[in-house]
């Protein structure tokens, strides 16, 4: 492992900016700190590390938001996205890592515009969706550790309350991440230089999940719906720049 102090520190700076909007708006983890960290850090080093916080900061964060949680209206999403998760891990192993990235941020940047423009898709068979959503949701998952945004376009266009929202979307991360760990070990992804960055930037992970969970509770509602459009939106053209 070949890496300076500076990137320590950076690495843990972004971690931790990472964890506390992760704990205000239960998503943004993977979005903000994997193209940041993909600047000195390649994405088979990066992702499983962020599959392990992800875990880490969702059992943390679903102590606080337990009483909201509406497990009947994510199953479907959970199982979708335990289906496909396996097949974005692969991918992480076999497609080239730019053509990887440029095609998630296309994806990201149009959802979030569509629905920040307010243009909703009316969807009537509500469980029916789900199975392609969750199944994408896996797929961005397995292969960049970023499934949280076709769930966070699917949740806000239909509606859902902030706690409600920020609640099932913690339980589904904390759910299919149960699962990505022991794809990732049998799969060889899990390798010595993962463990020692993980533990490495674990004090930016535990700070960061901290700040962000005593800030969840007072952001306006209409500000974070907007917020996590925005949010989104950026990092889809930073993945398609970077």
């Amino acid at each position: 492992m070949d890496i300076s102090v500076l990137q320590i520190l950076l690495g843990i700076l972004i971690i931790f900016l990472a964890a506390t909007t992760q704990g205000i708006a239960s998503f943004g983890f993977s979005i903000i700190s994997l193209p940041l960290l993909g600047i000195f850090l390649p994405l088979q080093v990066i992702v499983p590390m962020l599959i392990i916080y992800s875990l880490v900061l969702n059992s943390m964060i679903l102590q606080n938001l337990k009483e909201h949680i509406n497990f009947k209206g994510i199953w479907v999403l959970v199982v979708a996205g335990v289906i496909g998760t396996p097949f974005g891990a692969y991918l992480l192993k076999v497609v080239d890592e730019n053509t990887l990235k440029i095609a998630i941020g296309i994806i990201l940047t149009l959802s979030a515009i569509l629905n920040f423009y307010g243009i909703k898709i009316k969807v009537k068979r509500e469980k029916l969706t789900q199975i392609p959503v969750g199944i994408v949701s896996g797929l961005f998952n397995g292969s960049a550790s970023i499934g949280g945004p076709p769930i966070i376009i699917f949740l806000t266009n239909q509606g859902v309350k902030k706690q409600v929202f920020r609640a099932n979307l913690t339980l589904y991360f904390w759910l299919v991440n149960i699962v990505t760990i022991p794809t990732y070990v049998v799969g060889g992804l899990i390798t010595t230089e993962v463990i020692q960055y993980t533990i490495l930037l674990l004090p930016g992970l535990l700070l960061g999940t901290i700040v962000g969970i005593k800030l969840g509770n007072k952001v306006d509602e209409i500000f974070f719906t907007k917020l996590t459009l925005v949010m989104v939106m950026v990092m889809g053209l930073f993945l398609i720049k970077f």
